[in-house]
């Protein structure tokens, strides 16, 4: 094997090690949840917000999304240009991004995405989707792993940095906590799930996502 798989196995195993269990007993985990939710839940586990746009807006926007989700890469192909050209550029909106794991490759690639730091997150976030097709149907873990390591080295990650955060076990159950947290708190079920000013929605056309967003900033005129 040439170091690059085989750090890719040291990734999966050390990561799997520290979130396999959490994800076999999920149900189990939801009595304790109530109990740890946060009014600010990233503080809450330590776990930077992705944040784009402006944060002081009156209509802010938070997406619930899977980097293992079909529709999800469908949105960031298509709706989300848009709405980023047209409202979070501009500055009219705040948009949030919180990932979910439904998986253990959806956490793996969240890992690589925020080994960017803030900076190349949603840079690297746009490469794991445009290449979902890709990595996300490797036969096996190591070689999802590996191929998430080529996203990450694309955006400019080195290995050392990579062999950083994909072995980071602490990382990976803060991220769980805080997306269980999260997820709780808004019920996700689904993925792509989008809050609006508090208010859900699921996944919509760029016209629909348009007239909400219209509607909700012309109410806080």
């Amino acid at each position: 094997m040439n170091k690059s798989v085989l750090t890719s196995v040291a990734a999966v195993a050390i990561v799997a090690v520290a979130g396999g269990a959490w994800f076999m007993n999920r149900s189990a985990a939801n009595a304790e949840t109530a109990s740890i939710v946060a009014p600010d839940v990233a503080n809450e586990f330590d776990v930077v917000e992705m944040i784009q746009g402006n944060p002081d807006s009156a209509v802010q926007v938070v997406e619930y999304a899977s980097f293992t989700c079909p529709h999800c890469a469908t949105f960031h192909a298509n709706q989300y240009p848009q709405i980023k050209e047209n409202y979070i550029d501009t500055g009219l909106i705040g948009f949030t991004y919180r990932e979910v794991y439904f998986d253990q490759p959806g956490l793996w690639a969240s890992m690589v995405a925020r080994c960017g730091g803030e900076m190349r997150f949603f840079g690297i976030t746009n490469l794991i989707f445009e290449n979902q097709q890709d990595w996300a149907r490797q036969a096996d873990g190591a070689a999802i792993a590996d191929a998430l390591r080529n996203i990450g080295k694309v955006a400019g990650l080195t290995d050392e940095e990579l062999d950083v955060c994909m072995t980071d076990a602490e990382q990976a159950q803060t991220l769980m906590g805080w997306y269980r947290a999260n997820g709780d708190a808004d019920n996700v079920q689904g993925t792509p799930t989008f809050r609006i000013n508090g208010e859900e929605y699921s996944n919509m056309s760029y016209e629909d996502f348009a007239t909400v967003l219209d509607e909700k900033l012309a109410e806080a005129n």
